[in-house]
């Protein structure tokens, strides 16, 4: 079975852990309480295949900027979540997504843009065209609107995630097997 590393980045109070939590145990959390850092692991099918995958919730707050380039190298794929009631969230991704291309040394990296928190419709501060701007902007990354709270895209989020890094680095099949020719005399 395949295993993937996705990392789950955002600033503080986007609802990183409520989306990764909600993905993993189908649960959602209320209380705000500042994530340093958790892994969870979830075996997943995502097109018939079956994936392991190890999610790394990440801290928003500025104190553990420091650990941000070990999980960003060892990451293969990554969700760069916002709130949709604040306009701050958004644009801090921009220098996360600089961060990451930076550290793998990469144009391109399997990466989902997420507007979080879409049930809180009259709080909204980021339109669903800005969002969509930025993924453009972006090369075309995928973009969700995903509320944690109600399970609104939460795995298909995940799942995307999981077909990017498919698509950048397929795996072969024929790895383990070793290929004979037989000669018929």
């Amino acid at each position: 079975m395949r295993e993937y590393k996705l990392v789950v980045l955002g600033s503080g109070g986007v609802g990183k852990s409520a989306l990764t939590v909600q993905f993993v145990q189908s649960i959602f959390v209320e209380k705000y309480d500042p994530t340093i850092e958790d892994s969870y692991r979830k075996q997943v099918e995502v097109d018939g295949q079956q994936c392991m995958l190890e999610i790394l919730d990440t801290a928003g707050t500025e104190q553990f900027t420091a650990m941000r380039d070990l999980y960003m190298k060892n990451g293969q794929g990554f969700v760069l979540v916002f709130s949709i009631t604040s306009m701050v969230t958004l644009t801090d991704l921009h220098e996360l997504k600089e961060q990451i291309l930076r550290v793998k040394d990469a144009d391109q990296v399997p990466m989902v843009l997420v507007g979080n928190k879409c049930d809180l419709e009259e709080e909204r501060a980021v339109s669903r065209e800005q969002g969509m701007m930025l993924s453009q902007k972006w090369g075309g990354k995928p973009f969700y609107e995903t509320s944690a709270r109600f399970k609104i895209n939460v795995d298909e989020v995940f799942y995307d995630v999981v077909r990017q890094i498919n698509k950048q680095m397929p795996m072969n099949k024929d790895k383990s097997k070793k290929k004979f020719k037989c000669l018929i005399l």
